[in-house]
């Protein structure tokens, strides 16, 4: 096994003192600066952009949604298609304006798309308005890094190469009212799908110590948290780089012995490596959701082999078959990738074939995007563009038949919620999910945000149920 790497207490303390340093510096006229943070992608992006936010408030900064009125911008980036990284470059090129309104304004790009060594070297030749670029492996050094910019007045480039490390200790500040908490339990993937550039970018798996998600995860319910998704690239591999034997299934339990009401929710499964001992765990378990993300990605066997997925469309189907028979009521969900190089008419019938006879929830469906240094990057392609947008629509059409019939079904059922947020809209003013991760809009008192009720399903659409709150439920 080979050794994990560490980031030590004293190195994030370090960071700490260059925070306070920075903050003495910046504070000292007594007006307190704004920072921005720009974040897409996963849910992984989120949590990392988390820790970016606890550092800037230990800075002393406070934050902004306005670029014209921050001081400092860090867009944290995403490198699974391309489009990510158009939307990147352009919204990027386009701080030029801010820049100029405010020239002392510090733009900082970091994230999965600048460990690519030919993104990070774009951007330095390219784009001179940023002026610090970071991989996901220097996160926890940002401190340091944004020091050498203010004090050096000069670029700084910090994306080399990493397997990466593990780092606790490192500051928080999350978005939104406190409801809802992403809580990584693991980094990185040992997997190299043949399309997938995630690790070449976020390194190998390196799984935190499970009393480190433990003492987090008691943190979070103590401050109100009602629903927690634990997070990593393959939470089904937790556990497998640590000496204790314990496995992501083991996890789950002991985070479920926490005292309190909440939820917990996991994301993302693997198909190679979801096994009976989870899907038993998730039944017994009365604080974990009846809810899997499993990503399929294509219902061919020859795709399959070809994406290096390591499981066959019958492995899949038997999967799928045991975890129903532990929760007759899970609510499944997967990923599904259209026109991977090759992919034939026959193999796009078998990915539709394999999505009536499942009956997917959800399905969160892409067309390929070419990742330079993967393998399908240069794997043979006669099919076109066209040929790629008609199977695409043809399955966003079945996803959202089967979605709309699914939802149906839940009208006039009593469903447990979640009130996790308000809408902004005055007929439905609340948002709100089942237990299986259904959007529910409502009608109700925003006090009500953070509390569990139950509510009767009136309507439905392909995306989203509709329902009044039950008068008798005692909060």
């Amino acid at each position: 096994m080979k050794q994990r790497q560490i980031v030590s207490i004293d190195q994030i303390r370090q960071q700490e003192e260059i925070c306070a340093q920075i903050f003495e510096r910046i504070t000292a006229g007594g007006q307190r600066p704004l920072a921005m943070v720009d974040t897409y992608g996963c849910q992984q992006n989120e949590a990392d952009s988390e820790k970016l936010r606890g550092y800037l408030a230990e800075m002393g900064y406070g934050f902004t949604k306005d670029e014209f009125q921050a001081d400092v911008i860090v867009v944290n980036t995403c490198a699974v298609r391309e489009h990510a990284e158009m939307r990147v470059l352009g919204n990027v090129g386009a701080l030029n304006h801010s820049k100029k309104a405010r020239p002392g304004q510090i733009v900082a790009v970091c994230g999965c798309m600048v460990q690519q060594e030919h993104m990070a070297e774009k951007i330095k030749k390219s784009y001179p308005v940023v002026d610090l670029v970071f991989g996901p492996h220097e996160l926890w050094r940002f401190p340091a890094l944004l020091d050498q910019v203010q004090t050096g007045r000069k670029r700084v480039f910090s994306a080399a190469p990493s397997e990466g490390a593990v780092a606790e200790g490192i500051p928080l500040q999350r978005d939104g009212n406190g409801v809802k908490a992403w809580l990584s339990v693991m980094y990185g993937c040992n997997n190299f799908c043949s399309y997938c550039i995630v690790p070449y970018v976020r390194g190998r798996e390196r799984s935190r110590m499970p009393g480190d998600i433990i003492a987090e995860a008691r943190a979070l319910v103590a401050q109100g948290c009602r629903d927690i998704t634990l997070l990593g690239q393959n939470v089904n591999s937790y556990g497998k780089d640590l000496p204790d034997g314990v496995d992501f299934a083991d996890l789950i339990r002991m985070i479920n012995d926490i005292p309190g009401e909440f939820r917990i929710r996991f994301m993302t499964s693997h198909p190679k490596d979801a096994t009976e001992k989870l899907f038993q765990t998730m039944a017994a378990c009365e604080k974990c959701c009846h809810q899997l993300h499993l990503p399929v990605q294509s219902g061919s066997d020859r795709v399959l082999k070809r994406m290096n997925r390591c499981y066959d469309r019958e492995k899949y189907l038997q999967l799928v078959a045991l975890a129903r028979r532990y929760m007759p009521d899970l609510v499944l969900t997967t990923d599904i990738i259209v026109g991977f190089p090759d992919e034939s008419e026959e193999d796009f019938e078998d990915t539709l074939s394999l999505c009536e006879a499942v009956r997917f929830d959800a399905m969160f469906t892409f067309i390929y995007s070419k990742r330079v240094g993967t393998p399908a990057a240069t794997m043979p392609d006669p099919y076109t563009r066209a040929d790629k947008q008609r199977h695409f629509d043809a399955l966003t059409a079945l996803a959202n038949r089967i979605s709309a019939e699914k939802h149906r079904a839940y009208e006039g059922q009593t469903l447990r919620v979640l009130i996790d947020g308000e809408t902004g809209k005055d007929d439905y003013n609340l948002a709100s999910r089942t237990d299986g991760g259904r959007l529910v809009h409502l009608k109700g008192d925003p006090s009500l945000v953070g509390r569990f009720a139950e509510v009767r399903i009136t309507a439905s659409n392909t995306w989203a149920l509709y329902g009044e709150i039950n008068e008798s439920f005692e909060f």
